[in-house]
């Protein structure tokens, strides 16, 4: 099998792979994965662009379908992903540095989605408000139980990501 071949059809395979379990996860845990007080256990997969690219688009697709599957109101589904999007490539970024790769995604969800709440959903919380009750749930699902989940990815990193990992 030719390695460019294998590689492009890998990136697709796993990025759809990723969307595909961060979609579940969300819409098993639905009743707390929307609203003001958000805990979403879907974002422990945040910590992926750090072994590999191929999250980036996966993190994307998957909050986007996770969001319109759960009936999101479209500026919701529009902004939530790109808020996940823009914590992806953040956090691909930040590789090099591992503790710091939940660190993107924390900021870029707790500074959007607290505007996505207020104009989407109306929501009357003050913003700052929001973005401390936001924030609070990113830091549990992606700075404590992604950095658990990424403790734990990296020692088995050789087997789930293959060749393929990026360093």
């Amino acid at each position: 099998m030719n390695y460019k071949s294998s590689g492009k059809t890998y990136f697709l395979v796993f990025s759809a792979a990723i969307a595909a379990i961060y979609t579940v996860l969300t819409l098993i845990f639905a009743p707390i994965s929307f609203g003001p007080i958000q805990f979403r256990i879907s974002e422990i997969l945040c910590i992926l662009p750090f072994f590999t690219p191929a999250a980036i688009p996966g993190l994307f697709i998957g909050c986007l379908l996770s969001n319109f599957l759960c009936g999101a109101a479209a500026l919701d589904v529009i902004f939530g992903s790109l808020a996940t999007l823009i914590g992806a490539v953040g956090s691909y970024m930040l590789r090099k540095h591992q503790w710091m790769v939940c660190i993107p995604p924390i900021v870029a969800n707790t500074i959007i989605v607290p505007w996505v709440l207020r104009f989407a959903y109306g929501s009357q919380d003050f913003i700052w408000y929001a973005m401390i009750t936001v924030g609070v749930g990113e830091i549990l699902a992606i700075g404590f139980l992604g950095n658990i989940f990424l403790g734990v990815l990296n020692r088995y990193k050789h087997i789930v990501f293959g060749r393929f990992i990026t360093e």
